[in-house]
């Protein structure tokens, strides 16, 4: 009788398992990159938000145009809307450049318009240049 093991045709095996791991460890690693910058872009739409909030409720919503422009990702967008004796920013964009599809951030921030002011009426602003 022969004692020889049957399947003995297993040589590639271990490259095609490290392979798939290495492939499945990029996937992950791009996912917690973006995951981070998502996370950055997050706290960078708030930013925004609150200084176009202030700048608006001050009586100029092109500084707060400008401001979005200046501190928001490059795609976010820029709505005022006025309340009784406010006014709210609310900054919206995708996150890591669209690396997370379907998902969007959004940052907001409210104050009391000041004395004196203009009313500013509902605003959007698209994509800062």
């Amino acid at each position: 009788m022969d004692a020889r093991p049957r399947c003995r045709d297993d040589t590639g095996a271990v490259t095609v398992e490290a392979a798939i791991s290495l492939g499945a460890l990029v996937v992950v690693l791009a996912l917690v990159l973006a995951g981070f910058a998502a996370v950055t872009d997050q706290l960078r739409c708030t930013d925004a938000a609150r200084e176009a909030v202030r700048l608006a409720a001050r009586g100029d919503p092109d500084a707060a145009g400008r401001a979005v422009a200046a501190i928001a990702p490059a795609d976010a967008s820029l709505t005022l809307v006025p309340d009784a004796d406010g006014l709210t920013a609310v900054v919206r964009s995708t996150p890591a450049n669209g690396l997370l599809p379907g998902v969007t951030i959004e940052g907001s921030a409210f104050a009391v318009t000041e004395p004196g002011a203009d009313p500013v009426g509902p605003t959007l602003t698209g994509p800062s240049p």
